[in-house]
């Protein structure tokens, strides 16, 4: 967890911020993080970033032609050198808040305006690996919007300790008998409107703007699946969710003793949602869902330390990439090589 010290400090930074641009991951983690300081602050404009798996230097011009005066990035485990370059030469403070194990090299020492806040490089007892929107919360705690807290953390798979909180607040929203992240996230209506925030993230840039702003204003969860939500996420989240649950029924066909391997094409890709939910219906196996967009294929992979799998076969593919959580990761490889990697994996998995 973040230190009293780093959130004040944070707090700071939002303080002395007059226009601050916010990236954030485009899931509901990234998402809900920046509802959460833009309705504590009052001010700021928002962009989802799409890139992956880094944050790359073509975002930095939307620094220059929003005004910013302050760089807010949420969720997102790797920036690329030259986004930094970029934000550094117009003089702008950047505050990187994140979960992931992931190394942040030389970029605070090489970039004096760099401020890097993250549980999962902190060492002693402090080292931690909560979702950005729970650090978030920690940083604004605001009981008015511990409902978006509560959707930004379970959809990351994480139970924060104001569950219980949320559940007398708005026992409609809840439900009895909840043990893990994901009871939230399949079986209560808080956890279906977190589920219509990450279809809602997959429509059009100006029809995903139009959703934060509607959302910042939002008074409450029954406000988000009312008549007053914009139309064009309503009818976006019908249309992906009639795809999606097409999807897990063929995913499903590929059940074998320990791995179910999935592999999809189409205009969107729903990998993260789809292994999730796979992986919650099948928790002893390992899941494997790869969405090919034509030469490259992105996988999302669930599964007992999964990551040190995918960091032992990855070496054995030019220019392929992955990394994660222990249990769940993402990985890009080139579509030609999908074969040679389901055969890798299912050595190491039969190995274990």
């Amino acid at each position: 967890m973040l230190t009293k010290a780093q959130l004040s400090e944070i707090r700071e930074h939002l303080s002395k911020a007059q226009n601050p641009l916010f990236f954030f991951d485009n899931d509901a983690d990234g998402l809900c993080s920046y509802l959460l300081l833009r309705r504590y602050l009052g001010r700021g404009k928002g962009v989802a970033i799409r890139s992956y798996p880094e944050l790359n230097a073509m975002y930095a011009k939307k620094a220059q032609e929003l005004k910013a005066d302050y760089v807010f990035i949420l969720d997102k485990p790797v920036l690329s050198k030259e986004f930094v370059e970029e934000i550094e030469a117009m003089h702008l403070p950047l505050v990187w808040i994140d979960h992931h194990n992931v190394s942040s090299g030389n970029i605070n020492e090489k970039f004096p305006n760099v401020n890097i806040y993250n549980p999962a490089i902190l060492k002693g007892k402090n080292k931690s690996q909560e979702p950005v929107t729970y650090l978030s919360h920690m940083i604004t705690q605001r009981k008015e919007d511990l409902w978006i807290a509560i959707m930004g953390c379970v959809a990351d798979h994480y139970l924060p300790s104001f569950s219980k909180e949320f559940g007398k607040l708005y026992p409609e929203f809840w439900a009895k008998n909840i043990k893990e992240p994901f009871d939230v996230y399949y079986k209560t209506e808080i956890g279906r409107i977190a589920q219509s925030l990450n279809f809602g993230l997959k429509n059009s840039t100006s029809h995903t703007v139009e959703l934060q702003n509607f959302l910042i204003q939002c008074k409450g969860p029954d406000e988000v699946i009312s008549e007053s939500a914009p139309v064009s996420f309503r009818e976006n989240y019908s249309a992906l969710r009639k795809r999606y649950d097409s999807l897990i029924t063929r995913a499903e066909e590929n059940i074998t003793e320990n791995l179910i391997f999935f592999e999809y094409g189409g205009e969107t890709s729903m990998s993260a949602e789809l292994s999730n939910e796979l992986s919650y219906k099948h928790p002893s196996k390992y899941i494997v869902v790869a969405y090919s967009d034509g030469s490259l294929t992105k996988i999302s992979l669930r599964g007992k330390n999964v990551k040190s799998i995918i960091e032992k076969i990855i070496v054995h593919f030019e220019g392929g990439t992955g990394g994660g959580h222990p249990d769940a990761v993402g990985a890009k490889i080139k579509s030609s090589d999908i074969g040679k990697f389901k055969e890798l994996l299912e050595k190491e998995i039969h190995g274990r």
